[in-house]
């Protein structure tokens, strides 16, 4: 995908499957089961979509999945499949983990971090050697220190052992000329969601504010959400803004669709999706 001047790729990591309550909070389920239908064990099939942008002088990792570092009863629990990966999409590409020279983490959810780091022997290791890692400084630390409430979406061997090559924001911020980050409250106090610019087009990285296309209604959120007034609110500012500009929209875990231009019909926010070649 073409971006003014910079190379879009949205990459894949497999997929994985939460409960469909989680998925959809206060939605009813024969509401949200027509557009997610739930497997016996009542989860949904999510992707693991993660973005690569190559601005021609440096390549930009948003998101790096869920990784390989965990054992059979997490791949159980959630249903992880992994037809390809995001270091095989890389190799794909011709872009080797040493050509990474920023990776963004929107939060530090385990679907997000998985390939923050690698095994090495015993080991576990920063899998891009060469990397800044961007990561909101308060969400570092809500990391660190979850509630009984989060705690289950944190793991600390996904993002911990590259601290030493991490940057802690504290609030909005251009990472490299055209990509900045947005501290966008509600999934989580310091979710950070990514705009690209480049020539005068834009595209948004919206990650869990709205991970699927179903959840471009402004009801429609997740359980996980710890501060779900917050995201209601972001997502009434947000959407018509970026549906009005046009702005390509890439979502983190729709398993039809990564990338659209959002319209506004009939009072309603929907989903218009782009082809990658476009």
């Amino acid at each position: 995908m073409r971006l003014g001047s910079f190379e879009l790729y949205a990459l894949s990591d497999g997929s994985f499957a939460l409960d469909g309550g989680q998925m959809f909070g206060i939605v009813p389920k024969p509401l949200w089961e027509k557009k997610f239908p739930a497997d016996s064990r009542n989860r949904v099939r999510l992707v693991l979509t993660c973005l690569l942008v190559r601005t021609g002088e440096q390549n930009v990792l948003i998101e790096t999945g869920i990784g390989d570092k965990f054992e059979a009863k997490f791949a159980d629990i959630y249903a992880i499949e992994k037809p390809t990966t995001l270091p095989a999409e890389l190799a794909k590409l011709g872009v080797a983990p040493e050509e990474i020279d920023i990776v963004i983490n929107t939060h530090l959810h385990f679907d997000h971090t998985g390939w923050n780091t690698r095994r090495e022997g015993s080991s576990i290791v920063p899998t891009f050697p060469r990397a800044r890692y961007c990561v909101q400084r308060r969400e570092w630390e809500q990391a660190l220190h979850p509630t009984q409430l989060d705690r289950a979406s944190y793991v600390e061997e996904f993002f911990r052992p590259a601290e030493v090559q991490t940057d802690f924001l504290d609030g909005d911020r251009e990472i490299v000329p055209g990509i900045r980050v947005e501290v966008v409250p509600g999934h989580t106090r310091d979710l950070q969601c990514v705009r690209i610019e480049s020539e005068g087009q834009q595209a948004y990285f919206i990650s869990d504010l709205v991970p699927t296309r179903a959840h471009l209604a402004y009801p429609w959120m997740t359980s996980f959400d710890l501060y779900p007034l917050e995201t209601l609110a972001n997502k009434q500012r947000l959407l018509p803004q970026l549906a009005e500009q046009r702005v390509l929209v890439i979502f983190p875990h729709d398993p039809e669709v990564a990338w659209a231009r959002l319209v506004e019909e009939d009072g309603k926010i929907i989903a218009q999706p782009v082809a990658a070649s476009s």
